[in-house]
């Protein structure tokens, strides 16, 4: 499968603000934006941000800020969009819960990683279990109840051993965390309140529409 290997900050200075995707570096003095807020390329600072940009682009660019964000090609994230258009609801705020649920972003959200792209690595690695269940697809999609834990085996890794001292605080109203027993479940289904991204999403749907 396709995937983008190349340096995520470039991401980020393309659509012209911090999409987070280094967890802690992106709030340090390191970040690209905060060094070079003008978008890669040879001709990237002749770029202004401020430029009129049209519908169309408006549209492109808020869909790829989202593909971004959560790290999913775009066979994929039309995948998501044309299954959140067959549900009831808003089509927009369906497909962020849609994407809010994947098993990768309940880890990271969880707090057992800095960004998506360490939490979707942990996953791919085994490290996880839904249910009692070994489970190393990122792309899993859970449901209220569902139960995300630390499979036994890795516990007693360092990296969870340090991690469970920097998790409090920092878990979402529709989800619980047990630090203690390093898991946590899902007691609802996020709304679009709970999902503290600046995206647009009508946007995308606009764009998906045309």
């Amino acid at each position: 499968m396709a995937r983008y290997t190349d340096a995520v900050c470039r991401l980020c200075r393309r659509e012209g603000l911090k999409l987070f995707l280094k967890g802690d570096r992106c709030l340090s003095p390191k970040c690209a934006i905060e060094k070079r807020n003008f978008p890669p390329g040879d001709h990237g600072q002749k770029v202004n941000f401020r430029r009129k940009v049209s519908d169309y682009g408006m549209q492109m660019r808020e869909k790829q800020k989202a593909r971004r964000i959560y790290g999913v090609m775009e066979k994929q994230f039309r995948r998501y969009f044309r299954d959140a258009n067959r549900r009831e609801g808003m089509t927009g705020v369906t497909l962020l819960t849609t994407l809010e649920s994947r098993l990768d972003n309940v880890v990271y959200r969880l707090g057992f990683a800095d960004s998506r792209a360490q939490a979707r690595q942990l996953v791919a690695h085994g490290h996880f279990a839904v249910n009692g269940r070994k489970t190393d697809i990122p792309s899993f999609s859970v449901s209220i109840g569902d139960a995300v834990a630390v499979r036994e085996n890795s516990r007693a890794m360092t990296y969870f051993k340090d991690r469970s001292q920097t998790m409090q605080g920092r878990t979402p109203a529709w989800l619980n965390l047990s630090i203690a027993n390093m898991s946590g479940s899902v007691v609802n289904q996020p709304g679009r309140e709970d999902i503290e991204i600046p995206l647009n999403e009508q946007l995308i749907v606009e764009y998906y529409s045309r």
